[in-house]
């Protein structure tokens, strides 16, 4: 039995053998079978259309795009100059589209077999969505970033400005700008041209936040960094690991990347971005809420900071409502309209009243660290005479000799000019030229003198600190002590002790 069952195995295993050799045969022949047809149909279809027979053309050319072996570019291009030669323009936009998301050449919407449907609509639409182009809201968007950047560069590099809060305002107004620079570049398709513009400002999209958040603490409680507000990073880090493989990406692989988006249209991705980011932007943006109010209640900012803090709160608020109304809009493709570009318009307020600021008004990005000159020409075409600048200081020393106008809490820049019967701004140029300092540290020179002669002449030495922090214009005593130590390198308690240990 062993060597029939032997026979019987081997006969078996040769059997199958002849077998699938017979299948390989079958499939080899219907695979050659079907590239021999396909050969043939698409030697005939471009027969038909060299001869202008368009309409079999267009018949064989459809037959062709089932054979997924067949190049299919050639195959829509011939289809696209096919209808547009019958005059079927949405056939024709339809094909023509097709072809560029298979292979990006827009310069075959320049052909001349398409003069005919260039201006129906179906085409206009194609031509509209690849070919670079510019308008009104391109032109002003790329004026707006160009701006941005040049303001970043002028606080970043002001040396008049305390070190931490220039840095993260001009970070802010930094990616502000080169996000309305992204806006600009995809709004002229000049992304499917430079395909490494592609979410190049993505990798920003959780750092609005922190660095507004933590500019407004610099500015209205002098905070000083530790270790763990590293934390507020981790989003930023995250993110920026997972979209790393889409930045070492080359040209022609983002490009890919690009048309496949528009075939699939918005992603989970895309959506759960706008999600997130709305997220940070609305927790940041009720942290800063809580620090201005902090802020006004213990009246540790001039009036000028306080309004600066508010100014920019409400922006924010406003690109947060802005930028939800965005992201509703691309979640449903919408991606034209006044509400479209909303979310960009607030982005350009905040940057150009920055900007605006910066020149009128630039004591207020340093909050309690206040600055000298303006960060532009501020007194380059001043009106301002000798003899009238003279006059101007000779009251002022008055003001602050004489009647003492330091001690009034609530002084300001406007009070003096008011006093001096003058504009603001001649007022401001009188305390920088004439005393070398600006209109706070004038105030807060007179006000430390004062306070070092009250303790100077107290001799029981039993007066409180808050007491005279109130007697000489200050409104609380951490803004007392803070102006105190920097004009002596002491506390007004430790001064205090120094001088009961001073010899009568």
């Amino acid at each position: 039995m062993r060597p029939i069952g032997v026979i019987f195995t081997f006969l078996l295993l040769l059997g199958n053998s002849i077998k699938t050799s017979a299948s390989h045969k079958v499939d080899f022949a219907f695979g050659q079978g079907r590239e021999n047809i396909a050969t043939l149909i698409n030697k005939r279809a471009d027969s038909l259309f060299m001869e202008r027979n368009y309409a079999v053309a267009i018949k064989e050319f459809n037959k062709l795009l089932t054979y997924p072996e067949i190049e299919q570019a050639p195959v829509l291009r011939k289809l696209a100059v096919s209808e547009a030669a019958l005059g079927n323009n949405v056939e024709a936009a339809k094909y023509v589209e097709k072809y560029l998301l298979k292979d990006f050449r827009p310069i075959i919407l320049s052909d001349p077999s398409f003069d005919n449907i260039r201006n129906t609509e179906s085409f206009k639409g194609v031509v509209k969505k690849y070919v670079p182009k510019f308008n009104f809201w391109s032109f002003l968007y790329l004026y707006v970033a160009l701006i941005g950047f040049y303001i970043a560069a002028i606080i970043h590099f002001n040396k008049k400005i305390e070190v931490t809060a220039k840095i993260l305002i001009s970070s802010f107004i930094f990616i502000h700008s080169f996000f309305i620079l992204h806006i600009f570049v995809n709004l002229t398709n000049n992304h499917y041209q430079y395909p490494h513009t592609y979410a190049m400002s993505t990798c920003f999209s959780f750092l609005y936040g922190p660095l507004l958040y933590f500019y407004f603490k610099r500015i209205a409680q002098e905070y000083r960094f530790k270790l763990r507000d590293l934390l507020h990073l981790v989003p930023t880090f995250l993110f920026l690991i997972y979209v790393l493989p889409i930045y070492m990406m080359s040209g022609e692989e983002k490009l890919k990347l690009l048309l496949e988006r528009i075939i699939s249209g918005r992603s989970f991705y895309d959506i759960a971005i706008i999600v997130l980011k709305l997220s940070s932007l609305a927790i940041y943006g009720y942290f800063i809420h809580k620090i201005y109010m902090r802020s006004r209640e213990n009246k540790s900012l001039t009036k000028e900071n306080q309004i600066w803090q508010k100014n920019i709160f409400r922006i924010h608020i406003m690109y947060v409502f802005c930028y939800a109304a965005y992201g509703i809009l691309l979640s449903n493709n919408i991606t034209s309209g006044f509400l479209y570009h909303m979310q960009v318009i607030s982005m350009a307020f905040m940057v150009m009243y920055v900007g605006y600021s910066a020149n009128v008004q630039p004591n207020v990005f340093s909050g309690m660290y206040h600055f000298n000159d303006s960060l532009f020409f501020k007194y380059e075409k001043s009106g301002l005479t000798d003899s009238l600048s003279k006059e101007l200081r000779e009251k002022l020393i008055r003001l602050f000799d004489i009647e003492k106008i330091y001690k009034e809490s609530d002084i300001s820049l406007e009070m003096i000019a008011q006093q001096l019967d003058t504009t603001r701004h001649n007022a401001s140029q009188v305390i920088n030229e004439h005393f070398n300092m600006n209109f706070h540290e004038l105030v807060n020179k007179y006000r430390i003198r004062e306070a070092k002669d009250i303790l100077n002449s107290d001799q029981k030495k039993n007066l409180n600190i808050i007491d005279i922090a109130y007697e000489v214009g200050y409104n609380n005593k951490v803004t007392f002590n803070k102006a105190f130590k920097k004009d002596t390198s002491l506390t007004p308690s430790e001064y205090q002790k120094t001088a009961m240990r001073a010899p009568a």
